[in-house]
């Protein structure tokens, strides 16, 4: 993968390549890019796909210790991130974790869309029980460690605390493998994920939403029917709250409708990018 130097150190993402349309691809805690191999496979072929690995847990190159490391700091990476590859016109897609409400919200300009795929939302955060158990192994010593050997257990991947909780459908083991390898043999990337979730402000999303109110832009909002983290009333609220917002549900899934329905989600992100705006800056 090609890789950046950003403020608070190196990213790795992938790149589909081609003219575009430009789509971001964010995913979420405890995953890197891969989670959007099928996704990008399809998309990829007539847009540009970039998906950065974030440093959420499963990123291979630990970020500088002397900068900060918060949602807030990711959401401003992020938008380095956008600036440095001097994206335009961008289609911002988020799931799992919520930084793109923030960037959406802060740093607009780049951005010509946004969608919102079952994520963490207004007081949902840290989300349902994996997000609860997440800020709690942060706080115990060790605990980190321990639960990355725990989900390393292919028999417990299926926990409700774990993989079993975002998919309905099992990853695959070389998929959860790489995922989880980071945590279980870095030192380095485990001092990262527990400086992270220190950082969690539990109303940085309930902020968001006056960004989100004005975020002029086509924006769609696709929710799993059978999300077990993310209430399905979320998607109903932040697809009314955008301007220019609309709601997709998608059904027999879970969190990571990419995962679970990746031909659904390619199909609705390719029509949503070609449709005409309809205004705004």
């Amino acid at each position: 993968m090609p890789e950046i130097e950003l403020g608070a150190g190196t990213i790795a993402y992938e790149d589909s390549g081609g003219p575009g349309p430009v789509v971001v691809l964010l995913h979420g805690l405890v995953h890197d890019a891969t989670v959007w191999r099928k996704v990008v496979a399809d998309l990829g072929r007539d847009h540009r796909c970039i998906a950065p690995t974030l440093p959420y847990g499963s990123h291979r190159t630990p970020m500088r210790p002397d900068t900060p490391l918060t949602p807030d700091s990711v959401n401003e990476l992020i938008a380095e991130f956008l600036d440095r590859l001097d994206l335009r016109d961008v289609t911002l897609v988020e799931n799992d974790c919520g930084r793109a409400q923030t960037v959406a919200g802060r740093h607009p300009e780049r951005l010509a869309r946004l969608v919102l795929i079952s994520c963490e939302a207004f007081d949902n955060y840290p989300p349902g029980a994996p997000g609860k158990m997440i800020s709690l192994v942060c706080k115990v010593p060790g605990g980190i460690a321990l639960m990355a050997r725990i989900l390393a257990l292919k028999p417990l991947r299926r926990l409700p605390i774990g993989l079993g909780a975002l998919t309905k459908r099992p990853v695959p083991p070389e998929i959860a493998d790489g995922w989880l390898r980071p945590l279980l043999t870095d030192k380095a990337i485990r001092a990262d994920f527990k400086r992270y979730n220190a950082g969690v402000r539990k109303t940085e999303l309930l902020e968001a939403v006056e960004g989100l109110r004005k975020f002029d832009r086509p924006a769609l909002v696709v929710w799993a029917a059978q999300d077990r983290m993310m209430p399905r009333a979320h998607g109903r609220r932040l697809a009314e709250l955008l301007p220019q917002g609309r709601l997709l549900v998608i059904k027999d899934s879970c969190t990571l409708i990419a995962e679970d329905q990746p031909e659904a989600l390619s199909t609705a992100l390719r029509t949503f990018v070609a449709e005409p705006s309809r205004g705004g800056s």
